[in-house]
């Protein structure tokens, strides 16, 4: 299925990044007119469908041929496929001969159905990476971009995973952390980005935010601890709410819990009900999700009417909710995962720590100093601003793209 997608222009961007804009139109100029395809597994939900949203529109007006394909799959092979994104996270799971059997047959019958004819594809994650495998396309050139924590997964998964995997010319990893054979000679370090200008990050009046708070029972007079995250026993939201019963013995404060319930993610449902159940009738803890109404702008409004974001994953592959919440000049308190430690400057624009106690007594340390709170909410905007705004995430697919068609 290809995606319809918005039209977005970079000159609206220059007043963020001027010079990453420069180098696009530069790198567009060299590549003008090549078709590049990106694919992956669902059109909503999750991050990666959130970066293509705004990456692929950018390309366009680079002056790059650029589309978005979306696999078209039964419930039982995202059933399969999440077990993949778990056991490249390191879990002990077992994936049947008759699983695999039915990836590989997806993948195949996918690798007909989409529109695939181009210079370049760039398949996103597990679930399309067998696609080019049934393409006999020998002019085309292949990227596999992982956005998992891969640094310590199920050797007997991922072996079988990606033995068949040698067509791609580079794999793009958010940091080289996760990467591994096979993929150690064709490896780039390749951070995401959040989009200054969508619904999720563009700034927002009183009155909107207002709006959202009343929508949804927020007293504004009250600190709000904020944790945006899908419901994925990684993220660990158990911790998140015993992080906020320990703040609670101290200080009046909320807890937001932001999520949508991605097409991808038949499990989240069933864990959903389990956090639920831990939260209790507890009217402080907030359970602001899609099935309530809530969208980007929604988000957005919620992080803008935070005070500080609490981020409990023991696995994360990059954790994008970490600088849309820094963008929103926030500081967030977040264990050391994955791409959240190359995020937070522990000590400058927010913290991390491990344990619950840690993470509940860094919180309580910010709330009673609002001096502190404000400064690393600044430098927290800053470094997003420098490192992962859209504009330097297209410029990075540029280079790597210009690198394997010349």
């Amino acid at each position: 299925m290809t995606v319809e997608l918005p039209i977005k222009k970079l000159s609206d961007y220059s007043i963020f990044a001027k010079e990453d804009v420069d180098a696009i139109f530069e790198l567009g100029k060299e590549l003008k007119g090549l078709k590049v395809v990106h694919v992956n597994a669902t059109a909503y939900g999750g991050g990666v469908a959130e970066l293509l949203m705004t990456i692929v529109p950018l390309m366009r007006d680079a002056g790059i041929d650029a589309t978005w394909e979306v696999l078209e799959a039964p419930m039982e092979f995202f059933n399969v496929t999440k077990k993949f994104h778990n056991t490249l996270q390191g879990a002990d799971i077992e994936i049947t001969d008759e699983e695999w059997a039915l990836y590989e047959k997806v993948n195949e019958e996918n690798a007909k159905k989409l529109n695939l004819d181009a210079d370049v594809v760039i398949i996103h994650d597990p679930q399309p990476a067998y696609v080019p495998l049934y393409r006999n396309s020998p002019n085309t050139k292949y990227i596999w971009r992982c956005h998992i924590d891969t640094s310590t997964p199920n050797l007997k998964v991922w072996d079988r995973l990606t033995s068949k995997m040698t067509i791609y010319q580079k794999a793009l990893f958010h940091i080289m952390d996760y990467v591994r054979a096979p993929f150690d000679k064709i490896a780039v370090e390749f951070p995401p980005s959040i989009d200054p200008l969508s619904p999720k990050n563009r700034e927002m009046s009183h009155g909107e935010m207002m709006e959202v708070a009343d929508r949804y029972n927020i007293n504004t007079s009250k600190p709000l601890i904020t944790v945006v995250a899908r419901f994925d026993p990684w993220k660990d939201l158990f911790s998140s709410i015993d992080v906020y019963r320990k703040v609670k013995e101290k200080h009046d404060v909320q807890l937001a819990i932001v999520s949508a319930m991605a097409k991808d993610d038949p499990e989240g449902w069933l864990f959903f009900e389990d956090v639920l159940r831990y939260a209790g009738t507890d009217k402080d803890i907030l359970f602001l999700t899609d099935l309530k109404g809530v969208s980007h702008l929604e988000v957005n409004a919620i992080q803008r009417l935070s005070t500080i974001g609490l981020h409990t994953a023991t696995r994360e592959g990059f954790g994008l909710v970490i600088s849309e919440m820094m963008w929103k000049e926030h500081p967030v308190v977040a264990r050391p995962v994955g791409g959240v430690k190359i995020q937070i400057d522990d000590g400058v624009n927010g913290y991390l720590r491990t344990e619950v106690n840690d993470l509940a007594d860094a919180i309580s340390e910010l709330l009673e100093n609002k001096t502190k709170l404000d400064e690393f909410g600044k430098k927290a905007k800053e470094k997003v601003r420098r490192t992962y705004l859209s504009t330097a995430h297209v410029r990075r697919y540029l280079e790597v793209i210009k690198s394997v068609v010349k």
